[in-house]
């Protein structure tokens, strides 16, 4: 059998990967690894399956015994989730037997899905990064006078809860830090928890740079900037993207990615500071992020491109061209409403943000169900963690 891919996840994010490979060609299977169920829709998606549990060596297995299976020897294994991404980078030997893996070695890997990897790596490399501390206990707060607003966020998602949702809880003086700190040491582990200044600005500050690399040299890539979020301050995820030129994210990226020798797909986030015009880094997605289509629009199908060098193909430099837009719709709409509440930003203003080219997240012509079943979809999710008693 010709080689396909096995998607883990199947968020919007997995969706918009099911259908860029789906579109060229290549089989795809589906192994829901979350609460969602969007990319399980889609016409490109061949199989659906669900893993085991929570233990990783019951994944592991499971995910062994599939390609035997199943005839998935040397198929493609593309995460869609920071967690699968750590997991299988974690027990990427016993993987690697069996699919052609896209995710590198934990080594690597580490460098960018924990945050305090990151910020020793970057600041080992010169990059400009907003103050940051890694407090060991309470007292240490102290040293976050004189560098209000600040936030406090875990160095990587450890589990689902009220701060790993929230991603970053913000703090307008030390009471309210201490308060906070004291209230996220009881969700994560406070040997994980960081405080970073938050660097002012609103979403036109937002920068991204997304790339394809093999062992840190780009292969392909865009510049964007993500100009709405919600919520607006530190966002969830992003609502609304637009491709950029800019041969600062090129270069400081760029720096960043040679240093972690880093394979595959990933996403690094700045935001430029509107005193001094640098870029400080924010941080790293080491697999496929929210607005990926919007590369497919561009010229630069990072999911294709990405199952290309896993295969062996070859794959031609390419680079996204400026002035195409990305929207998620539904979650757009509610950051726009307190835009538009604000002040910031007008109804005219909006609609003008949404000329052509422009990609959605969810809705497409040759792929309708998933937009169809979306509003469904979501009320059921959002049902399930209120009976559950979890975060929304």
């Amino acid at each position: 059998m010709a080689a396909g891919a096995v998607v883990t996840g199947a968020s919007y994010r997995a969706l918009a990967v099911v259908r860029s490979l789906g579109r060229q060609g290549v089989n795809v299977r589906v192994v829901r690894s979350d609460e969602h169920a969007l990319a399980e829709a889609s016409r490109y998606a061949r199989g659906r399956l669900t893993w085991p549990g929570e233990a990783e060596s019951s994944r592991v297995e499971y995910l062994l015994e599939l390609a035997e299976r199943d005839g998935l020897r040397n198929w493609v294994l593309i995460p869609t989730h920071d967690e699968e991404a750590a997991f299988i980078a974690r027990h990427r030997e016993p993987l690697a037997q069996r699919y052609r893996v896209t995710t590198p070695s934990w080594e690597i890997l580490r460098a960018a899905y924990d945050k305090r990897y990151t910020h020793a790596l970057a600041a080992r490399q010169g990059l400009d990064q907003p103050w940051t501390i890694f407090p060991d206990g309470e007292p240490a707060l102290a040293q976050a006078k004189g560098r209000f607003p600040v936030v406090i966020k875990p160095a990587y998602k450890a589990c689902a809860n009220r701060l790993t949702v929230d991603k970053a809880w913000r703090a307008d003086d030390l009471h309210t830090l201490r308060r906070r700190y004291r209230e996220a040491s009881r969700l994560v582990d406070p040997g994980i928890l960081m405080v970073q200044e938050l660097v002012a600005g609103n979403g036109m500050g937002q920068l991204s740079y997304a790339a394809l690399c093999s062992e840190g040299n780009v292969l392909a890539s865009l510049a964007a900037r993500r100009i709405r979020q919600y919520p607006m301050d530190f966002g969830r995820a992003s609502t609304y993207v637009e491709t950029i030129d800019d041969a600062s994210l090129d270069r400081d990226a760029g720096r960043l990615l040679a240093a972690m020798r880093f394979t595959g797909m990933v996403e690094v986030e700045f935001k430029r500071d509107p005193s001094t015009g640098v870029n400080r880094l924010l941080d790293v997605n080491p697999r496929a992020w929210g607005w990926q289509s919007l590369g497919g629009r561009a010229g630069v199908d990072f999911p294709f491109l990405l199952w290309q060098l896993a295969t062996g193909a070859p794959v031609r430099p390419a680079r996204a061209a400026p002035g195409v837009h990305w929207v998620r719709l539904g979650t757009d709409l509610l950051a726009v409403a307190g835009e538009v509440t604000a002040g910031r930003l007008s109804v005219r203003e909006y609609l003008r943000s949404l000329r052509r080219p422009l990609e959605f997240a969810v809705f497409a012509r040759d792929d309708p169900l998933p937009s169809l079943i979306a509003p469904l979809l979501a009320a059921r999710l959002v049902a399930g963690r209120l009976l559950a008693g979890r975060p929304v």
